[in-house]
This record gives structure tokens, sequence and C-alpha cells, in this order.
């Protein structure tokens, strides 16, 4: 028996080899073990560098793709310019231009020989609290073009480039136009192409010989080409000019979301090329950079997944005839000032407006 006030002997060397033993038999069934502890730690450094170097390689790709943006001047000052609202309003704009195409490339294309400078989609996508919301302006609407009269919408651009067109829409919504994205035709079919291609997926069968659009119904994969025919038809089909931008929603749309889904990271060789050619496809305003860049393609991946709406602007009465301009549409001004109203406001879009 030990003595009142006397410390107790040291344990032995077996016993505490034991005591060692008994905890983490212990450990381990209280699932608390230490291995998992030192598996761990050997390979949290190796972890950290990954880590490191993922960051790292993200972070020189944002450099140098922020040194690639192309810029053009495209949103000016003038007298009565709509008030900024809440929110912000990029317009979106597909250049018909044919140049750099060569002549196999047009006859490829179905883009004929025109050389004039149109614009083949007119679109406000507006970020805010509400939405995103991706509204289309056919391209046949009959509005004022300041300084030019009343003329189709896609003009503008002819007249006066980015800046005529950007005021002309800011004339006819109401609303102030930040910031802008034009690509061309060529443009669109190496993005789509840089991607591997995107899936449509068309309700009806289409069928156009002038843009080379051949596509069944239901849901299918399509290179540049391909989606550059199904964009631009719009002769065979009775909705005519409304029917062509629901399709051209529709492939900006499947753009947006190939571009940043998870498919891109399982191709690790994928994102620069994609990157590059993006870059070099696409005109921006000169306030516009990567940061910018990358809120339009999500908030256009959100409209894809059903985190927004995308609308056409209200229309009276399409394909009505005038002298001097041909068929044109006329916008429904009492619902298209609610539309844009609300959009001003960073307000949902009433239903009413759109249906």
């Amino acid at each position: 028996m030990e003595q009142l006030g006397q410390e107790p002997p040291p344990p032995s060397a077996t016993t505490y080899r034991a005591g060692r033993r008994g905890r983490r038999g212990a450990d381990r069934a209280a699932g608390t073990g230490r291995r998992p502890r030192r598996w761990l730690r050997r390979i949290l450094p190796a972890l950290l560098v990954v880590v490191v170097l993922l960051v790292a390689g993200a972070a020189a790709l944002y450099l140098w793709a922020g040194g690639q943006v192309r810029h053009v001047p495209a949103i000016g000052t003038y007298p009565g310019r709509p008030a900024a609202g809440a929110g912000t309003n990029w317009l979106l704009v597909g250049s018909d231009s044919r140049a750099g195409l060569t002549a196999q490339q047009r006859k490829e294309l179905h883009v004929g020989n025109d050389g004039g400078r149109n614009t083949d989609t007119v679109m406000v996508l507006h970020t805010g609290v509400h939405g995103p919301y991706l509204v289309s302006l056919p391209r046949d609407s009959y509005v004022p073009v300041p300084g030019h009269g009343r003329r189709k919408i896609n003009e503008a651009y002819a007249d006066g480039g980015p800046q005529l067109l950007t005021r002309t829409v800011e004339q006819a919504t109401g609303l102030r136009i930040e910031r802008y994205a034009e690509v061309n035709f060529l443009g669109l079919v190496q993005v789509v192409d840089a991607l591997g291609g995107v899936r449509i997926c068309p309700e009806k069968p289409l069928k156009d010989a002038r843009s080379g659009a051949d596509f069944r119904a239901g849901c299918q994969h399509v290179d540049g080409r391909q989606g550059l025919a199904y964009a631009r038809a719009r002769y065979s089909d009775p909705q005519g000019d409304l029917g062509r931008v629901k399709r051209q929603r529709q492939l900006m749309a499947a753009v947006a979301d190939r571009m940043l889904g998870t498919g891109m990271l399982l191709h690790p060789s994928r994102p620069v090329p994609v990157a590059r050619t993006t870059l070099a496809a696409i005109r921006v305003d000169d306030g516009a950079g990567m940061r910018q860049l990358w809120d339009l393609g999500w908030s256009m991946r959100k409209i894809t997944g059903g985190a927004g709406r995308a609308v056409t602007v209200p229309v009276a009465r399409p394909g009505v005839s005038v002298s001097g301009a041909g068929d044109v549409l006329l916008w429904d001004t009492p619902r298209a000032r609610l539309l844009f109203q609300a959009l001003r406001r960073d307000d949902p879009i009433p239903t009413s407006v759109t249906n």
C-alpha cells in the first residue's frame, strides 16, 4: 500500500506501451483514431501546392485575358440622354458584317455578298436585384433613328456605327445603356466551334434554304456553321423576325451555358483556346473588362437555368409595309412602355406585357 504523501512509482515501459495500445484501440473504437490525421499531414503539403498552382494559373489566365479584350467607342453623351436607372443595361449586338470572310466562307455560311453593315441581332440584357432579363428588339422594329427619321432599328448601325445604334436604343426604350458587346458572323461561328459545339432544342423541324438551316425537332448538337444558320433562319418561319429572335436567344444562352458549365473544367486544354477565340471575336465598350464580361456570361447562363426571363418587346403589328422601308414591325407602345419602365426601376417584368 502506498504511504500517504508519497508519489506513485513511474509506470514501467511495458505498462506504458500497453497504455498507448489501449488508447489507440479506444480512439479507433470511438472513431477518433490518429492514423487518418497522420495521413492528412502527409498529403496536406501536396494539396496546398495544387491549390496554389490552380489559383496562380487562374490569376495568370485572368490577367492575360484582360489584356486581350477589344474595345470600341459605343457609348457617348448627348443632350436629353436618359438618366441612369436601377441595375445595369447591356446592349448586345450581332453584326452581319462580312468583313474578313472569303468568298468560300460566305458561300458555306449562306451570308451572301452584301457589303452593308447592319445588325442581325439587337438585345438588351438587364441585370439587377430582379432578373436577369433579356429583351429582344427585332431588327425590323420601326423606330426613330436620330438624324435619319424613322427607320428599321438595324439600320442605325450602318448609319452611324455602335454609338448611333446605342443612342437609338436609348431613345426608343428610355433606358440608359451602360455596357455594349458586339460579335459578327465569323466570330460567332469560331466561338461555337472552339466550345466543341452547343446543344439546341427546336420545338419543330426547321428548314430554310437561304440561311442553310435544316434541323429536325428535338435536342441536337450543332457546330458553329449550323448554329449561325439556326440563328439566322426566318424566311420559312411563319413568325418571321419574331421567330428568329427566339432562336437567337436560345443560341446565345447555349453558348453561355457551355462556356461556364462544368464540362469546361473536365477539358483542361480547352479554356485557353476558348478564351482566346471569344476575346478575338467580341468587341465591348471602352469601360468594360474581364469582370464585366464574366458578369455578362454568368447572367446569360442564369437565364438558361430559369433564374431570369427572355422576352421580346411587345409588337402591335408585324409585317406592316412602309414606303421606302419595306416590311416593318410596329411596337405595342403602351405595353412596351410598361416593359421598359419595369426595367428602368429594376422591378419584376409584368406578365401582362409579355403575353
